[in-house]
């Protein structure tokens, strides 16, 4: 009963760390959507050329702006936070997962084919990284038992 108990207080400072790390995400991707509709220019400090990778050709996807994926991606790991289920264990951190690696690519071609770096997108990848490694941890320390589904947790 013990290790259940420090299990469930360990994910709950995990789920809270998750959800602070999304909201923040959020936000910065919040702002990046702001000014790609508003067209104007992103406050960038640090010497960064956050204007050069804003309008960059890998800037959208499929003619989406990679900001309102981030959006997106953002929101629904949060919504996941927020629902006690297996599946939204899974989900949460197949999102942060997924957001991760595209961050990583992103961060890519801005060292090797922009050649300019955007303090607001490497804070992003910083904030995705993070969410990656706590959703996941989340899921590998879920306990296994009272709960079912179709993929049961590892640990």
């Amino acid at each position: 009963m013990g290790e259940l108990r420090r299990a469930g207080g360990t994910d709950r400072r995990l789920r809270i760390v998750a959800i602070v790390l999304a909201a923040v995400g959020l936000c910065v991707a919040a702002y990046l959507t702001y000014i790609h509709y508003e067209g104007i220019k992103p406050v960038c400090g640090l010497g960064g050329d956050c204007e050069k990778v804003q309008s960059s050709e890998w800037s959208k996807l499929a003619g989406v702006p990679v900001a309102v994926l981030g959006l997106v991606g953002y929101a629904a790991i949060l919504v996941t936070l927020f629902i006690d289920s297996e599946e939204a264990l899974i989900a949460g951190a197949l999102f942060a997962l997924a957001g991760f690696g595209f961050s990583a690519y992103l961060t890519y071609r801005e060292l090797f084919s922009i050649d300019a770096i955007c303090p607001w997108c490497v804070a992003s990848a910083v904030i995705m990284t993070l969410l990656a490694i706590v959703t996941t941890a989340r899921l590998l320390m879920a306990p296994a038992t009272g709960r079912r589904g179709a993929v049961p947790y590892i640990g």
